[in-house]
């Protein structure tokens, strides 16, 4: 046996092995109702979207400056709508720290997503705040990651605001959230009413931070730097 056939067999085996492996992961999330594995982004299919769109308002998708934009534009999606196929859940890292118990907060994470009914951006800022449940915190660059993950894909501004809070309260269970968004959206500035410049402003309250005014003071005076 030629030492060339051994590594081509090395290679093989090796190849296999990874197969393998890769097709065990994929049912073992599938099992366990991880919607990930179910689909990933038709590039062929955008693409040939994207000339059909070209075409119908009257442009030429063979002309020099958009030959590749089909292509282009199938890569941006796939970057700018991962969180499609991602769960923010995964990101979540959790610490104890028995002797904090006091309001943690992230303030202007930036953040873009594209709004569901244009297929527009908007451009904004995420502020996070929570208050620990006997000690039970959060890394706090998951609570940027989860605003990341949860914001790219199509999105309304609102639901965006709760689905972060309803996360958090999930993972660890906090006596309180708060979301607050602030984001312009390019809907309003470029089309239709045409105001570049003016902000939608969303939160999302949940426990005390929700019933009780006095904490809820606190961390709006907190988000606004009063």
């Amino acid at each position: 046996m030629t030492n060339g056939f051994c590594a081509r067999k090395i290679v093989y085996m090796i190849f296999i092995d990874l197969i393998e492996k890769r097709v065990h992961l994929i049912f073992k999330k599938a099992c366990s109702g991880d919607r990930r594995v179910s689909f990933v982004v038709d590039k062929d299919r955008i693409k040939a979207a994207v000339r059909e769109i070209l075409e119908a308002i009257g442009e030429d998708p063979d002309r020099e400056g958009l030959v590749e934009t089909p292509d282009r534009v199938a890569r941006m999606y796939e970057e700018i709508f991962a969180g499609l196929h991602m769960d923010p859940r995964d990101v979540v890292k959790v610490f104890k720290e028995e002797n904090h118990e006091e309001m943690v907060m992230v303030k202007d994470i930036p953040l873009y997503s594209i709004c569901e009914h244009h297929l527009l951006p908007f451009v904004g800022s995420a502020s996070v705040v929570y208050l620990p449940r006997k000690g039970k915190v959060m890394g706090l660059s998951k609570l940027a990651r989860i605003v990341d993950i949860v914001a790219k894909k199509p999105q309304l501004q609102e639901r965006l605001s709760s689905q972060v809070a309803d996360i958090i309260m999930e993972a660890i269970d906090p006596l309180g959230v708060a979301v607050v968004i602030e984001a312009e959206h390019l809907c309003m500035t470029m089309r239709g009413i045409k105001k570049p410049g003016a902000k939608t402003v969303t939160s999302a309250l949940r426990g005390v931070i929700k019933t009780d005014s006095k904490t809820r003071a606190e961390v709006m005076s907190l988000i606004k730097g009063i």
